[in-house]
């Protein structure tokens, strides 16, 4: 008894593993490797296609060289007010309604009624993709950028409204309770208890998701649903790559502008 005592004293302490059995931990990897080989083989590759694609992939890498900001100048700039201004929009209206809604989805201060409900509208908005929101609004309302707000506020309400809810869950409770404890009113409590909590996450989350709007514009407008992506579209249908390099680093530049005044923000909230 003693000699195995010691035995386990001087021995490195190791995590069990997930799976004793030793033959079906390789069971179970040699099946995913199997499953891994047939899922690619089952993938088909048109190498032709690939051959005469690079030719076509190399003159748009060479054309961020020469960026033509020029010749389509009117419809660039068109399109990219047309981005920020649905951007803008979209994400104050999203932001707006996500803070009663991640309120209601938090479980420790929301009643169960209200809590199912806007956990209900939470996942609903986040297991629809923006693309799939977006095809199915401008087919109801049209080509246009009122499909992109809709569709972008839609995806903004699903992705704060979780992360708000799940900070709220994870506060302080002990600085919410002495709140409480002063008899204050539920918006009272709110205000002063739980808000000085989450305000300083809450507008680095809002700051992100102005950032993914803006970049998830440019893709919405692929399908017709308002700006630069529609121009970016029609450039690259064209084979102009100097334009479509243009609208891409105007893209990168604006998407760097929001990140670093994003940075200050947050340093200056905290």
């Amino acid at each position: 008894m003693s000699g195995d005592l010691d035995a386990v004293i001087g021995r490195r302490w190791r995590r069990p593993p997930l799976v004793r059995q030793a033959w079906l931990r390789w069971a179970i990897a040699l099946g995913a490797i199997a499953y891994l080989v047939a899922a690619v083989a089952t993938i088909e590759v048109n190498w032709s296609r690939v051959y005469e694609g690079l030719d076509r992939g190399a003159a748009f890498i060479l054309s961020f060289a020469t960026p033509d900001f020029t010749t389509r100048a009117a419809d660039i700039r068109d399109g990219m007010l047309e981005s920020i201004v649905m951007t803008v929009a979209a994400s104050v209206v999203g932001i707006a309604i996500s803070i009663p809604i991640g309120l209601g989805a938090a479980r420790n201060i929301a009643p169960m009624p209200v809590y199912l409900i806007c956990r209900g509208i939470v996942a609903v908005s986040r297991a629809l993709q923006e693309i799939i929101v977006a095809i199915l609004l401008v087919a109801i309302f049209g080509f246009g950028p009122l499909a992109g707000f809709l569709t972008l506020s839609f995806a903004t309400i699903g992705f704060l409204s979780k992360l708000l809810a799940e900070d709220i869950e994870a506060m302080d409770r002990s600085q919410a309770e002495a709140v409480r404890a002063t008899g204050s009113r539920w918006l009272q409590w709110i205000n002063y208890g739980v808000q000085p909590q989450v305000m300083p996450r809450l507008i680095g989350l809002s700051m992100y998701r102005i950032d993914i709007n803006f970049r998830e514009s440019a893709i919405l407008g692929l399908v017709g649903a308002g700006g630069i992506g529609a121009t970016l579209n029609t450039a690259f249908d064209r084979y102009e790559y100097d334009t479509a390099a243009a609208i891409l680093i105007l893209i990168i530049v604006i998407v760097m502008g929001l990140e670093y005044l994003s940075g200050i923000i947050r340093a200056r909230v905290q």
